[in-house]
């Protein structure tokens, strides 16, 4: 029987700003790590700040996110929804990336600027801001593939 599949996306700041080296860097070894752990997900990188979907067996996500958290380069690591899968929602990326650049135009209505609305004091907020930038990302790459 295959071990349960789980979800975590989570929020951290970084202790220093990553350049496109430190980002490449930082895909790699998440990309080796992740395939040889069964993890996929996807991961945003924005005015020093994550957003990360991880997906795999349960031990492996818990086992990550320990490392996560006892990691330098994060702090303020927060877990901002832990779900149980049917299947994976990211099968094809053991690390999908995207960096979001900052606009040189006014903003459009309803811009995401920042990921402040995923840690809202509202956790149904969160956990649709959540979904929202999950399914614009696989919707996303998916086009440009």
């Amino acid at each position: 029987m295959n071990a349960p599949l789980v979800s975590v996306a989570y929020v951290s700041t970084a202790t220093q700003p990553f350049d496109d080296a430190s980002l490449s860097d930082l895909l790699a070894q998440s990309r080796r790590s992740n395939h040889e752990h069964d993890l996929t997900g996807m991961l945003l990188y924005r005015r020093g700040r994550f957003f990360q979907v991880l997906e795999g067996p349960k031990d492996a996500v818990d086992e990550l996110m320990a490392k996560i958290g006892a990691d330098e380069r994060h702090t303020d690591v927060r877990i901002l929804l832990e779900e149980r899968l049917d299947e994976r929602r990211f099968e094809e990326w053991t690390m999908g990336f995207e960096p979001i650049g900052i606009p040189s135009t006014p903003l459009p209505e309803g811009f995401r600027d920042t990921f402040d609305d995923l840690e809202s004091d509202d956790d149904d907020a969160s956990i649709r801001a959540v979904r929202e930038l999950t399914v614009w990302f696989r919707a996303r790459t998916s086009t440009e593939s």
